[in-house]
């Protein structure tokens, strides 16, 4: 079982992100989407949205920093256990705040306001499912782990088992002796990697870099001052009688 969920798992997870992004790119770009609601409802998405994202980012950051930057080279420069840990704990805790009150508002929205309701799938339902077990449990972690528990230094083994994984020499042992709360944060995250690439998630990795790129849109208005103006009018009418 530690090899299926610490060695086997991840890498199932990894190809399906990789490969799925690239099936869905080439056969569904019209698919590509958020197939976004704010047409049904915008008034809660304007304050949920923004509260989610935005903590996300923050939570992300902060998962890159631990997972990815070794503990070797942060006390290098000086920033010890302690310093590290109050700032992760502070700053985990209020993105992590901000990602869960931003998620309970789009999930009300979501499944509250019937026309949001009936635009959501079957697939949407399961990944705000995944999503909302990475948070929770993620919070479980940050708030009852490393702050009422008492602090877990997962430095010295999930961020090891991780880097691991992409070094191929990943260490599955490490994760099996990790606190219950961090295993199933991580196998729900893995789990949500696998099917990222064929929910509305793959928004995450579209920009519209076009935009800086295309011509201009000439917008004209008929001027009642000009002489010409009604002529046009009624040349456009004619046309589309």
């Amino acid at each position: 079982m530690t090899t299926l969920l610490w060695l086997a798992l991840p890498y199932i997870a990894l190809t399906s992100f990789l490969v799925g992004h690239v099936w869905r790119y080439r056969h569904d770009q019209f698919g590509w989407t958020t197939r976004s609601s704010q047409l049904y409802e915008s008034r809660l998405l304007r304050l949920g949205s923004p509260l989610f994202h935005f903590g996300l980012l923050a939570v992300i950051g902060g998962h890159v920093m631990g997972l990815v930057i070794p503990k070797s080279w942060t006390e290098f420069v000086g920033i010890t256990e302690g310093m590290y840990h109050l700032v992760s704990v502070t700053a985990g805790s209020l993105a992590g705040a901000a990602t869960v009150a931003g998620m309970v508002i789009l999930l009300y929205r979501r499944f509250a306001v019937p026309a949001v309701r009936k635009a959501t799938t079957r697939g949407d339902k399961v990944m705000y499912a995944l999503l909302a077990a990475a948070t929770v449990t993620g919070m479980v972690n940050t708030v009852g782990e490393n702050l009422i528990g008492g602090g877990y230094d997962y430095r010295a083994t999930v961020s090891v088992w991780f880097r691991g994984l992409f070094a191929f020499s990943a260490r599955p042992e490490l994760m099996a002796g990790t606190p219950l709360s961090f295993q199933v944060h991580n196998v729900v995250v893995l789990v949500l990697l696998g099917i990222w690439p064929y929910t509305r998630l793959v928004h995450v990795f579209s920009a519209p870099v076009g935009y800086l790129v295309r011509p201009y849109v000439v917008y004209r208005r008929r001027d009642p001052k000009r002489p010409d103006a009604n002529r046009y009018a009624r040349a456009w009418s004619d046309q589309h009688e």
